[in-house]
């Protein structure tokens, strides 16, 4: 999996367990709410800036931040038929 594809993946699974709609996580990041939509659709990649606002906005270390994106690259993916 790309890595913007699996960042936005874990962002938008963080947000939703943090009970935040995009515009409160850009809010708390001090981000635009297109932004964060940009990064959760994978379109774009975070600077570390950006990375460490997402994880101070969501209470996590940037380093679990980092550790679930990569879990979430190194998933098995099912193959397209």
């Amino acid at each position: 999996m790309d890595a913007a594809v699996a960042f936005g993946t874990v962002l938008r699974r963080l947000r939703q367990e943090a009970g935040l709609t995009q515009e409160q996580l850009g809010f708390e990041a001090d981000l635009r709410r297109t932004y964060v939509s940009v990064l959760e659709l994978g379109q774009q990649q975070p600077s570390l800036t950006t990375i460490l606002k997402l994880a101070s906005a969501l209470k996590q270390p940037a380093h679990e931040l980092m550790r679930l994106v990569e879990a979430e690259i190194s998933k098995p993916r099912r193959k397209k038929v």
